[in-house]
């Protein structure tokens, strides 16, 4: 399968500058799964931008509609 990192880069609202993993989903998505967490992808960006990537902070969101 071919990496698609230039365009997947346009939907990427990582914040964190020195991401390794920028643009390159399945190692992003396997990365923060192992750590019981969800990408940046899936949280708007302000918060993203805390570094709460953790399922408890996307489940608040999402109870809160801003999901």
């Amino acid at each position: 399968m071919e990496c698609k990192k230039e365009r997947n880069m346009k939907g990427c609202n990582c914040s964190y500058e020195p991401c390794s993993r920028k643009g390159v989903c399945c190692d992003c998505l396997s990365y923060h799964l192992r750590s019981r967490q969800l990408p940046a992808c899936c949280f708007p960006d302000d918060a993203e931008a805390t570094f709460d990537r953790s399922f408890d902070h996307f489940a608040r969101l999402v109870s809160q509609g801003k999901i």
